[in-house]
């Protein structure tokens, strides 16, 4: 076995899908182009027997997946910076990204990103795609991230993401007076008017959000509410989308702004990464994690308590 060599179990949740459609689930580090590529090279196999392209999931089926040397060959260059390290072993790290801190490299960001950070943190995980990286925050939202430190360990949260079984929770601060609990199931996709935004459409995947109001603020024209948001899915930009299609939108939120109440200003959007909660992938333990708000949102927190406070109404 070569030193990429990863294997994983299929999900239930991915039973009755084309093999290839299910590798790209639970592989999220290589494109499906890629994983086709070595479906067709036998570098895939499903309970030991080489697959192809029309093999259907069952679920609990073991995948081994052998991809060549030079399939992790580039990655961009390590950068020191300082990690907010929340937990970290021989299999995982959970992150506590700081707002303004971008993910992954891309066009205009070549570098100064978190991938940067983890490779001079862990050289290793230069031999792990996407250093290990398998889900992601936006640049201006804060909170828990968790990384795989080797193959087995990234495809085995992976594998967890695409069963819905990690579980996630945010706190956001939002416009208006939603009401006190409900859940969002609404498809999230391309925004076809501008493709660099993501909403609510009929073409877009499955999108479920969980939410309940935790706190609420009243003075004068200003409303506001603390929310908890829970995934059930992770799809691109799905907290402020949704949260956008149900009239209150994150406070700050530069993009899915509609609705949004005038007063009430903050640099970027009021979202955070509070909770996370996952099977290790090595001890098969249930751990789970917490990050407190920081210190913007936490002073904005304090500002509306504090004018809700000294309302006269």
């Amino acid at each position: 076995m070569g030193k990429n060599y990863t294997a994983a179990v299929v999900p239930n949740a991915l039973a009755g899908l084309r093999i290839d459609v299910a590798l790209a689930k639970m592989f999220s580090q290589y494109s499906r182009n890629r994983l086709q590529v070595w479906l067709k090279a036998g570098l895939v196999l499903v309970d030991g027997a080489q697959a192809d392209r029309s093999t259907t999931t069952m679920g609990g089926e073991k995948v081994e997946l052998s991809p060549p040397p030079e399939a992790d060959a580039s990655s961009p260059p390590a950068q020191r910076m300082a990690l907010a390290i929340v937990f970290e072993d021989r299999h995982l790290m959970v992150i506590n990204k700081p707002a303004g801190l971008i993910v992954h490299p891309g066009a205009g960001n070549p570098d100064g990103t978190l991938m940067n950070a983890l490779l001079a943190h862990a050289p290793a995980l230069r031999q792990v795609p996407r250093a290990g990286i398998v889900h992601r925050l936006d640049k201006d939202t804060s909170g828990l991230m968790v990384v795989g430190k080797n193959l087995t360990a990234q495809a085995n949260l992976a594998a967890q993401l695409a069963d819905r079984s990690v579980k996630r929770t945010y706190l956001a601060l939002v416009h208006g007076a939603p009401p006190g609990r409900g859940t969002i199931d609404e498809p999230v996709g391309r925004d076809a008017r501008l493709r660099t935004r993501m909403a609510v459409t009929h073409g877009g995947k499955e999108a479920r959000t969980n939410y309940r109001v935790l706190e609420r603020f009243a003075y004068g024209p200003i409303v506001a509410a603390l929310v908890e948001c829970r995934l059930e899915t992770g799809r691109t930009h799905q907290i402020r989308v949704h949260l956008q299609h149900l009239g209150h939108p994150v406070i700050g939120d530069p993009v899915y702004r509609r609705g949004a109440r005038a007063g009430l200003a903050f640099a970027r959007q009021a979202l955070h990464a509070a909770e996370l909660e996952l099977i290790h992938p090595r001890s098969g333990k249930t751990k789970a994690w917490s990050a407190p708000l920081p210190a913007d949102m936490k002073k904005l927190l304090a500002m509306l308590r504090r004018e809700k406070r000294n309302d006269p109404a």
